[in-house]
């Protein structure tokens, strides 16, 4: 067993959300070992065709992968990993942070064919989250995690989008579900954030959810409001003990940067990139 692969833990309480093999074709490459050449591949940043043989083609691999991501397999696997660490009582609702990475792209990852056709779609992804920023091209990942570091949501922009212009999209998709009937879980009690949220406007879209926003006065908003006097209003209200934990954001950031497929982003295809993300975010549910 090579240590990318899944652990007998990890697949115990994997395998039974898999979809079914088909019992009719071709001979039919075991889940369990093309989810590990998939890993190996995330863990090791290599290109598809050097997955080792011990996993089965490569062709397979990345044939599951993309079919997997268009029909939204991974995705709804990482919310059985929810649901069941939620149900267990391991989800930390109290102490949410969130907070944004750049993700430099590699030369690898730009050029993507263009559809003309697709793009005149309303809501379709024309730019491939690729963007010009500081660090050259780069992609974004926004992420919003628990109070012990475990992704609750994750959204993939251009990288010279703003952080906070995205904070209510981020909350918008964490979705919980609950075992049995019932709504799914949606909104944390609470979530930290840096000054680069501390704006109204941000601290206003937290807040219309219900959600209690921690974050620091910005330093120009504290000049701003002390500038106008009595008109300036009251600081917003700031719990610096709580503030204290919002470095799982941070450590969360560092272990999805494990997987170096998502440290530099090789995917020329936005949606293939953000499927890797999601299985990173994955296996972090299952540690």
């Amino acid at each position: 067993m090579s240590r990318t692969d899944l652990t007998e833990k990890q697949w115990c309480k994997l395998e039974p959300h898999l979809p079914s093999n088909p019992h009719h074709g071709h001979v039919y490459v075991e889940h369990r070992h093309v989810i590990n050449g998939i890993l190996w591949r995330l863990r090791t940043g290599a290109p598809w065709r050097d997955i080792p043989p011990r996993y089965g083609p490569w062709q397979t691999c990345y044939d599951r992968f993309v079919r997997w991501s268009r029909s939204g397999t991974w995705q709804r696997l990482l919310r059985v990993m929810q649901a069941a660490a939620d149900e267990a009582g391991l989800v930390d609702w109290d102490g949410a942070a969130l907070d944004a990475t750049y993700i430099k792209a590699q030369r690898s990852a730009v050029g993507a064919r263009k559809n003309a056709a697709s793009s005149r779609k309303k809501g379709a992804v024309t730019d491939e989250w690729l963007g010009r920023s500081r660090g050259g091209i780069t992609s974004k990942i926004h992420l919003c995690v628990d109070g012990h570091g475990l992704p609750l949501s994750v959204l993939v922009t251009a990288g010279q989008c703003s952080d906070a212009a995205h904070v209510g999209q981020v909350l918008d998709a964490i979705n919980v579900p609950r075992p049995g009937r019932g709504r799914p879980r949606k909104r944390p009690s609470s979530v930290r954030v840096d000054r680069a949220y501390g704006a109204r406007h941000y601290r206003q879209q937290i807040q219309a959810r219900g959600i209690r926003c921690i974050c620091p006065e910005r330093q120009d908003a504290r000049q701003n409001r002390l500038r106008k006097g009595r008109r300036g209003g009251a600081p917003p209200r700031f719990d610096a003990q709580a503030y204290k934990g919002r470095n799982v954001v941070e450590r969360a950031i560092n272990r999805l940067k494990d997987f170096r497929a998502v440290a530099t982003r090789y995917d020329k295809r936005g949606h293939n990139y953000l499927a890797g993300v999601t299985i990173a975010t994955m296996i972090l549910w299952l540690l």
